[in-house]
């Protein structure tokens, strides 16, 4: 009783599990059902086998082998047969296979399988450079793993001795890779760049030829001279010698192939020098410098995953890097690249940081723009309450005044009791009028700053400070003995912060004690405002809002808020 080979039963399964998997996902069906149907008839063929049915095994496998698969590559991932070259290719392929099965003599169907094999290739590039795009991807998918397939048997039996059956069966139980990869060129043909695995596929293999070129030839003169009995020591250096001309072979069949695609290439310092010379403020213009030097399709800033430049058309396959915390920078893939080459990466890595200085400058004069608004607008809102405050208070205020002494001037000689009234009421609104005009100056800047400087200040401020139970308070207040002199609108917002703080504490604290410190640094006035008194969840009001607002007019920062020993209020106002 005679057995299929297990690796070729196995190589038939495969492709029944792929085509049904291709249906169930309904994916290229017409190959799916053919290549249920050729799995399924190999599988037969071993069944038949294996009952000594000799004949009829080789029938079924023929007819699986080379009618059936060949009219399921034929059809994926798309049926075609309208147009000529289709319909000639299906008849030609079906045919010879159907004629092999016929005959089943060797050399009839050796000499059939070569004209298969012609027609499929003619057959494939044709559907290749005629399909869209959604076809493409597939079609390649299949060309690789048919091509690689076949390599493989074909070195395998090449390298094996002229009766090794099991080098026969492993060879052949390759094409058990075939199915899957047809499943994934349908199903999943972005999954990697098949274009990259192409070309590496046909370098490594013309690498390989040329290697063993090499070899042939060593012995080809070694055998003219008449050396024709070597041990193995000198077959290894035979061997050894022969593969020194892989790596060079492979690299410059890549950059054949680069160039083939993409043109020449700079070297990396050259384009690094490029691309450093055209970064500037616009990131657009850096990213089209950068396309250019590398020859990429595609390159992107991101900040916080928005997109705020972008060149190029957006492909499949990408890599991102970390612009140092600025933000990210997407570049897309060569067509045929799986990774960048270290010229790339060299290029990447010089042009990488003066990229994220760029972003970072734009940012800071985001800032600085935006930071001008609000100084600008703050100003206006500040000019619109003083002419309000004088134009419905201080000028109807005086206005009065002005005709109350009119009165009184007209009742001194008739009225003299009257317009001694008349006077002392101008005397009232006159103080009232100067009390009014000290609380707007206040408003603007408080005096005692310029009086007593600011922690002087804050300490007079301080004096008399009681809680919601009516403690006193004690106000500690800590600060350099040399201060240095700040700017006035630090000494305003500082002083202004602090009061706020130290009145939230007497309003929302049991607290009897709290302390003031205030500590000039590189990068600002550190002001803050502390107390170890409990209270319940800080609520955002107007004293909390204003203490921020005027923090970030200047550009810094507060936080507020409760803590495990006490209520605490910080701010960092820059200098």
């Amino acid at each position: 009783m005679e057995v299929l080979p297990l690796t070729t039963a196995l190589a038939f399964a495969s492709f029944l599990v792929s085509g049904l998997a291709l249906a169930a996902r309904r994916q290229a069906l017409a190959a799916a059902v053919v290549m249920v149907l050729c799995g399924a008839l190999g599988l037969a063929a071993a069944v038949l086998l294996a009952q000594d049915r000799r004949e009829a095994a080789v029938a079924v496998a023929i007819g699986a082998g080379m009618v059936l698969a060949p009219f399921a590559l034929a059809v994926y991932p798309r049926a075609r047969w309208r147009e000529l070259p289709d319909f000639l290719a299906l008849v030609v392929l079906v045919g010879c296979g159907l004629v092999a099965a016929a005959y089943r003599d060797a050399d009839v169907v050796g000499a059939l399988g070569i004209v298969q094999g012609c027609v499929f290739v003619a057959h494939t590039w044709w559907r290749i450079e005629t399909s869209d795009t959604a076809a493409r991807r597939p079609l390649i998918w299949m060309t690789l793993a048919v091509a690689t397939t076949g390599l493989v048997c074909f070195f395998m039996t090449f390298s094996a001795e002229a009766q090794s059956p099991g080098v026969t069966d492993v060879a052949i139980g390759v094409f058990a890779l075939l199915g899957p990869a047809l499943y994934v060129g349908a199903t999943l043909p972005d999954l990697v760049d098949v274009r990259g695995l192409v070309v590496t596929v046909v370098v490594t293999t013309v690498a390989l030829v040329t290697v063993m070129s090499v070899f042939v030839l060593e012995l080809a003169l070694l055998q003219a001279v008449g050396a024709d009995d070597l041990n193995t020591g000198a077959l290894a250096l035979l061997a050894a010698l022969a593969a020194v001309a892989f790596q060079p072979t492979r690299v410059v069949l890549r950059g054949v192939v680069d160039q083939l695609l993409f043109g020449e290439r700079p070297d990396p310092l050259g384009a690094a020098s490029s691309v450093a010379g055209r970064i500037g403020e616009d990131p657009v213009v850096a990213l089209r410098a950068i396309r250019e030097a590398l020859v990429l399709p595609y390159a992107a800033v991101l900040v916080d995953g928005a997109p705020v430049a972008v060149s190029g058309a957006e492909t499949t396959h990408t890599r991102t890097l970390d612009l140092d915390g600025a933000g990210e920078l997407v570049v897309g893939l060569r067509p045929g690249d799986l990774s960048f080459s270290p010229g790339d990466e060299q290029v990447l890595r010089l042009t990488v940081p003066l990229l994220a200085q760029t972003l970072r400058a734009r940012a800071l004069a985001e800032q600085l723009i935006e930071s001008r608004g609000a100084t600008i607008a703050a100003v206006e809102e500040e000019r619109r309450r003083l002419r309000r405050e004088l134009h419905d208070g201080l000028g109807p205020r005086l206005s009065g005044v002005a005709f109350t002494s009119d009165a009184a001037r007209n009742l001194i000689r008739t009225d003299p009791a009257a317009a001694e009234q008349l006077v002392a009421q101008l005397r009232s609104d006159t103080v009232t009028a100067i009390e009014e005009i000290r609380r707007m100056v206040y408003a603007m800047r408080p005096p005692a700053l310029d009086e007593l400087g600011l922690v002087p200040a804050l300490r007079q401020q301080a004096v008399g400070l009681r809680n919601r139970e009516g403690t006193p308070v004690a106000v500690e207040v800590t600060a350099p003995e040399e201060f240095p002199h700040l700017p006035a609108a630090v000494e305003v917002a500082a002083y202004r912060i602090v009061t706020e703080a130290l009145t939230n504490v007497a309003r929302h604290s049991s607290s009897g004690s709290a302390s003031v410190r205030l500590e000039p640094a590189a990068d600002g006035l550190h002001v803050e405002v502390t107390d170890r008194g409990r209270s319940g969840p800080w609520r955002a009001g107007v004293g909390l809002a204003s203490m921020r607002e005027r923090a970030a007019e200047l550009g810094g920062t507060l936080e507020a808020g409760p803590g495990a020993s006490g209520g605490r209020v910080a701010a960092l106002l820059p200098l």
